[in-house]
């Protein structure tokens, strides 16, 4: 294990989250708010421990897989941790789990929340609260990448951090991919800025609205989340939702005219398909209760999107649907966005795969002989690929299940109980029942919570780097 590598990055961490701090503690400043302190407390302290980390000697700068999956789970949780202290020593917050809760939920794009009155909180941390979503949408080692990443190697800590089966450099140097994938999406989080102004929403509203749709979170700074703006605020929402929960390779493949790439992107067209047959059946469920064709297919449309992107915002209450449409939004929380997005879940490219094999495996059983490979994208997909897609879905449901019978004990109703960890582990925020749209986790004990919080960070980061920093053999001396 190199040790010295990792204590290196989490210092390069510790200072670039120290940074990102200066910006709510400028809003704090504008606002003329006490916590502009405690913001500047945090981001010295986090800088100056980052400086001292930076000074520690390595022999080696190389990594392999295993310190990568290391880094990137130490990462995301000292991230919820320092990240956690504004909200905790100001007092806004006054439980130190309740403030790791709602970073951590930041930081993974979550949007899941403790808070029942938002709208009580200060500028500065409402800021810095929905900050941590565009921080982890893309993902901080991506941004370090982009900035610092001089080694080949450390396409192993991109590996780790991003969400999807595969993922590969568009250009040959993993810097360069870094740099590219985040001028896109710096990019497409101006543009969704600028329209939102431009269509009446309120300066701090627009950067925190859009810094929630940009890293699919979902943490609103009003209490009935997004349905007090505007109808056309909503739909530029709904539209960069599933914009960011796109793969964005496909931006890539445009910007560099690549335009016979695009048509053979495969996860996308089935993420537009599902997405498309989800809001037609929630606007069959609804359209009756809401009384016309409009207003339940921009309700749709909308709830639609924030479930399958993992975003969690709402306009509406979804609590009080039927059972049908109720129904189509838990089982696209599990369908989740597409690789390479900012989206949670299982990614449509994974269901792809395993229906694939199915199909597969049904051919076999008709011609014995035959010999069919899978293909995605026009491209065949390796044996390593798929299998380990299939430890994947192993991993998820084991957690999965071990999480819903820890949480259990809280004594809530099954509803709830299986739609929160549902909802964290999927990165979406909002479930149904006690943890709805109008609801919030605050009532969950503090072990459900600590639960809670490692299914979404276990769910950010595909399972495996949390699995792998908590089992014994990462830790052996061989």
């Amino acid at each position: 294990m190199n040790y010295g590598k990792i204590v290196r990055v989490l210092g390069i961490l510790l200072q670039t989250e120290g940074l990102l701090m200066s910006l709510p503690l400028l809003v704090a400043i504008l606002y003329q708010e006490r916590c502009w302190m405690h913001l500047g407390i945090v981001m010295v302290a986090a800088i100056t421990v980052g400086t001292l980390l930076r000074l520690v000697k390595t022999k080696k700068e190389k990594i392999h897989a295993k310190e990568g999956f290391v880094i990137t789970a130490l990462s995301w949780i000292i991230l919820s941790l320092v990240g956690a202290m504004p909200f905790w020593i100001s007092g806004e917050i006054p439980r130190f789990i309740d403030a790791v809760f709602e970073t951590a939920s930041g930081f993974t794009t979550t949007g899941a929340s403790i808070l029942t009155n938002v709208e009580a909180m200060s500028h500065g941390l409402l800021f810095w609260r929905s900050l941590t979503h565009w921080i982890g949408g893309m993902g901080v080692l991506v941004f370090i990448l982009a900035v610092f990443s001089t080694n080949a190697d450390d396409m192993y800590l991109m590996k780790a951090e991003s969400p999807g089966p595969s993922v590969e450099k568009m250009l040959p140097k993993v810097r360069q991919t870094a740099f590219v994938l985040y001028s896109i999406y710096l990019g497409l989080t101006l543009l969704n800025i600028g329209l939102l102004l431009i269509f009446g929403m309120p300066a701090f509203d627009s950067f925190c609205i859009s810094f929630g749709a940009a890293g699919t979170g979902g943490f609103g700074v009003r209490n009935d989340s997004l349905a007090g703006y505007s109808t056309s605020c909503q739909i530029i929402v709904t539209i960069f939702m599933f914009l960011f929960g796109a793969n964005f390779k496909l931006y890539y493949l445009i910007i560099f005219r690549k335009f016979k790439d695009v048509l053979k992107c495969e996860e996308v067209l089935w993420y537009t398909v599902i997405y498309g047959a989800a809001v037609v059946l929630v606007v069959i469920g609804i359209m009756q209760d809401v009384g016309s064709f409009g207003t339940a297919l921009k309700e749709a449309a909308f709830q639609v999107s924030s479930v399958m992107t993992t975003t969690g915002y709402a306009t509406t209450d979804f609590n009080l649907w039927g059972t049908m449409p109720k129904m189509v939004l838990v089982l696209i929380m599990f369908v989740g966005a597409c690789a390479g997005s900012t989206g949670g879940g299982m990614k449509v490219s994974r269901w792809v795969l395993y229906f694939k094999q199915i199909k597969n495996g049904i051919s076999r059983f008709l011609h014995p002989r035959s010999v069919k490979k899978i293909r995605l994208d026009g491209k065949t997909v390796d044996q390593e690929t798929v299998k380990n897609a299939n430890i994947f879905l192993m991993a998820y449901v084991m957690v999965f299940v071990v999480s819903m019978l820890l949480v259990s004990f809280d004594g809530f109703s099954f509803e709830s109980t299986v739609t929160a960890v549902a909802a964290t582990q999927n990165n979406i925020g909002p479930g149904l029942g006690t943890v709805g749209p109008t609801g919030s986790y605050f009532a969950f004990s503090g072990l459900s919570k600590v639960v809670l919080i490692f299914d979404m960070i276990a769910g950010r980061l595909e399972i495996f780097p949390m699995i792998i920093l908590f089992a014994p053999s990462t830790w052996r001396r061989k």
